[in-house]
């Protein structure tokens, strides 16, 4: 922030205004958030990362977890200082090769003062020494790094890098990753992208992943663990590593038996989404106690708990889903998480169609008979729902709704131009609600501002028109509602 001094006729004040360079008052620390309303500290103001390198040592005996990071970045304002999430106890900061200043600020900023201010477009590496026990640290009350009798995992959202990595933590800043973590000989890690490398030495192991799409700070995972890992090809030529916790005890069966089938899935999904994205596929299931699945970028992790009534193959699609919409084509602001949950819900529809267990407009029908007017379910607006409900399960199935509702509108032909249309305008990048109204709009030649607006961000039950096609009577539960249904604490 400039601030001009006002002395007249002071001459000290005179001789100070002379020996600062006159670009030097410009400079001004990062902001300590993106400017998200949602999460106002999440993320990080004044420049943005290409690429995260995480050269790690974990120890699962003790939870002890140590090593450097080291990120590439360019500024996008005039820097005195800047802001990193994360929570670790940091030994030492390097910014450019010099080493900066740093102190702990808020719930979870690291705050880095460099030797010497930064211009704007400057290309910055940081590097940052770090060590601890993730499973100590806490912020607002919760812990994302979930131990496990082997090791632990780091899988959460909205956020999760902060037990792990400094980062600049909001899906706007995406980046490419490498992530290097030796662990005691016997013990695996599992990561994001493709395993690049192992080597053993003095009794440790190094497992080096990389991740080369950009991928948002909260896909970034880490899973440490005995494993047992399964790798194979889809049919379409997209490489699959699969890993099971080798304690699942009588999950272990079911867990297989539905994530097994991801190269299949992923070859159904292109159909309706274009090419997959990315250079892996598959998944993990640790022997964690969460109740949740997350899409993680290219390994998407699975709780036990999804498989417990049995193989699920309906949770699997959902997340695979993620990987075009939400994954490849990142939110803008958390409050467009409609894109992510209502088309990853969408295509269990679809799946259930293809599996003949109830069409998606039969399942449409169910749901909007299942919510009475009066229902709490309707004042859940999918297209803003507020950070309270972000993850409500009106986001999910209203939202569904709204997307057979496009359907019903635009007709066939349109709706799946646009489906698969959409990954592809946007991909590695990030976009908004109105950017997907806009973009069907283009693609169907049709005005949908009122039917976005009622069945995205109307607190009241829309009117049956374009979503309902059934008779009067009341729908039959569709065969695959159970299956779906089960994968209503995926998030």
């Amino acid at each position: 922030m400039h601030r001009r001094l006002i002395a007249p006729g002071a001459l000290a004040a005179a001789s100070l205004l002379l020996a600062i360079p006159a670009s030097a008052a410009s400079f001004s620390p990062g902001a300590p958030g993106i400017g998200d309303p949602y999460y106002p500290a999440y993320g990080n103001g004044g420049y943005d990362v290409s690429h995260y390198d995480l050269r790690l040592q974990y120890q699962p005996a003790t939870d002890e977890l140590a090593g450097t990071a080291t990120i590439l970045a360019k500024t996008t304002e005039d820097l005195s200082s800047f802001d990193l999430d994360f929570l670790l106890d940091v030994s030492e900061v390097r910014v450019n090769g010099a080493k900066a200043s740093f102190a702990s600020s808020g719930r979870h900023e690291l705050v880095v003062t460099p030797k010497t201010p930064l211009a704007k477009g400057t290309a910055v590496t940081v590097v940052v020494r770090y060590s601890g026990v993730p499973s100590s640290k806490s912020a607002y009350g919760f812990s994302t790094w979930h131990r496990t009798p082997d090791g632990a995992v780091a899988a959460d959202e909205p956020e999760a890098a902060w037990w792990w990595f400094p980062s600049n933590d909001h899906p706007l800043d995406k980046a490419t990753y490498d992530v290097s973590v030796a662990v005691p000989d016997g013990t695996q890690v599992i990561s994001n992208g493709l395993l690049q490398s192992t080597s053993s030495r003095l009794g440790w192991t190094r497992y080096n992943w990389r991740e080369n799409k950009p991928q948002a700070t909260y896909l970034a995972t880490l899973a440490v663990g005995k494993f047992d890992v399964t790798t194979s090809t889809s049919e379409g030529g997209v490489p699959v590593v699969n890993a099971y916790s080798k304690d699942l005890g009588d999950n272990d069966g079911a867990a297989r038996a539905s994530v097994e089938r991801t190269g299949e899935l992923v070859d159904w999904l292109s159909g309706y989404f274009g090419p997959y994205p990315f250079s892996s596929a598959g998944g993990y299931v640790p022997n964690t106690t969460t109740g949740y699945a997350l899409e993680t970028q290219t390994r998407v992790y699975y709780s036990p708990r999804q498989f417990a009534s049995g193989s699920n193959t309906s949770v699997v699609v959902h997340e695979l889903a993620h990987q075009w919409y939400g994954d490849s084509v990142s939110l803008k602001g958390w409050k467009d998480i409609w894109i992510n949950e209502g088309f990853a819900r969408y295509a269990q529809w679809l799946w259930s169609e293809h599996e003949g267990e109830g069409t998606a407009q039969e399942l449409a029908d169910y749901v909007y008979a299942s919510h009475p007017a009066d229902d709490a379910f309707w004042t859940v607006k999918p297209g803003d729902p507020g950070p309270d409900d972000q993850f409500d399960i009106a986001v999910y199935d209203r939202g569904a709704l709204a997307v057979q509702a496009l359907r019903n509108a635009v007709g066939d032909d349109a709706f799946f131009a646009i489906l698969k249309g959409w990954p592809q305008e946007h991909a590695y990048g990030n976009a908004s609600v109105a950017d997907f109204e806009a973009y069907a709009e283009k693609v169907s030649g049709k005005s949908l501002s009122a039917l976005f607006d009622a069945w995205l961000f109307q607190p009241s039950k829309p009117a049956a028109g374009a979503v309902k096609r059934a008779a009067a009577v009341a729908p039959v539960q569709p065969k695959s509602w159970k299956k779906i249904e089960a994968t209503n604490d995926v998030h």
